[in-house]
């Protein structure tokens, strides 16, 4: 199958890369084993193209630990458990680590429960959701996702002008016979992060998927933040953004409203909830059962017909991983303003920047 294309540029070797974003975390007082996780799952971002949420979000969350923005060191704190869910109160401490550690505890409690729920307040920025995938599926189990941030909104409900919600991503991810199926989107037409890097390159977006101060759709991403604001479009855009928006709206309910602490609350900080569910198909129809059938339809999914002037239709994941595979062999080509901004804070905290190719 064809890869998806990388950025253009220099290549870095991952295990460089690795080291050098492990050290910047670590030099501004975060321990070592949560520099490297949250080193980690930021570049299984860019792994697999997913250049908005991956190392290009270091630098702020450098500015984050140099500032207190982000908390170094402690515990989640339990709020409630039971047998098959958690509650935590995050406390802003690294999003990244976070997520890995309530991943590990939902694993936990699937040998008696074949469910198991977790949802996190305050938690820091946690990057890309697809990330994470992998560490359910690689064991045998589906999980899903969904992540909101009360403390900002750049989404417009469907037929409405004023801003209400996030893009509220959500991800899922299920093993088959092959590779896993992974599906990463946003709620809303696009998300915010892309919309900001085509304003810097002076680019105009792909379709018409804002909304300018006056309900205009407009490509152009100043409309969205621009003096005054427009906003962004749910995902299905004017005619269908009446689904996008109500995904959105589950999205709330079940980050913001499971935890108690949100929009209501004028919540702060960089991040916000997350609700992660961990499904064992093993407690069910089994697991052999399970991938036989998403395996079935993955199979008839590729032998579809083709549409004239489209590509051939593929499973969510498969060009991303392929990519992933191929960037661990030949580098990782980063978006290029990712290494300037790293090479200052090399620069700043005395720790060198790899070399491309090292």
């Amino acid at each position: 199958m064809t890869i998806a294309s990388a950025p253009p540029g220099p290549r870095y070797a991952h295990a460089a890369l690795l080291h050098f974003a492990t050290r910047l975390a670590e030099a501004l007082g975060l321990p070592a084993d949560r520099a490297r996780i949250q080193a980690e799952m930021l570049l299984e971002s860019d792994l697999m193209g997913h250049t908005t949420h991956g190392l290009n979000l270091l630098p702020s969350l450098l500015s984050d630990l140099e500032s207190g923005g982000m908390k170094k060191s402690g515990m989640p704190r339990v709020i409630s458990e039971h047998a098959a869910a958690l509650h935590w109160d995050g406390d802003f401490l690294p999003g990244t680590w976070l997520m890995t550690q309530a991943i590990a505890a939902a694993s936990a409690k699937l040998a008696n429960n074949p469910v198991v729920t977790v949802v996190i307040r305050k938690a820091h920025h946690i990057a890309g959701l697809v990330a994470y995938l992998r560490l359910a599926t690689e064991a045998g189990h589906a999980m899903l996702i969904v992540n909101s941030d009360p403390s900002g909104k750049t989404v417009a409900a469907h037929g409405g002008l004023d801003r209400q919600i996030t893009p509220n991503p959500l991800a899922f991810g299920y093993p088959t016979d092959g590779a896993p199926v992974l599906i990463d989107i946003s709620t809303s037409t696009t998300a915010n992060g892309w919309v900001r890097r085509w304003m810097a390159e002076g680019k105009m977006l792909p379709h018409p998927w804002i909304l300018d101060h006056q309900g205009n759709p407009s490509a152009d991403p100043k409309a969205l933040f621009g003096d005054p604001p427009g906003a962004l479009m749910p995902l299905g855009g004017a005619d269908l953004g009446y689904k996008g928006f109500a995904l959105g709206l589950m999205v709330e309910a079940l980050t913001s409203g499971l935890t108690g602490y949100g929009r209501a609350d004028q919540a702060k900080g960089t991040g916000g909830p997350v609700t992660i569910l961990l499904f064992d198909p093993a407690g069910f129809g089994g697991l052999g059962a399970f991938t036989r059938e998403a395996s079935f339809l993955a199979d008839s999914v590729r032998r579809s017909r083709v549409r004239p002037g489209a590509d051939a239709p593929r499973m969510p994941g498969e060009r991303a991983l392929a990519l992933r595979q191929h960037q661990l062999a030949e580098g990782l080509a980063l978006y290029p303003t990712i290494m300037p901004a790293l090479a200052n804070w090399g620069a700043k905290l005395g720790i060198a920047a790899p070399a491309p190719g090292a």
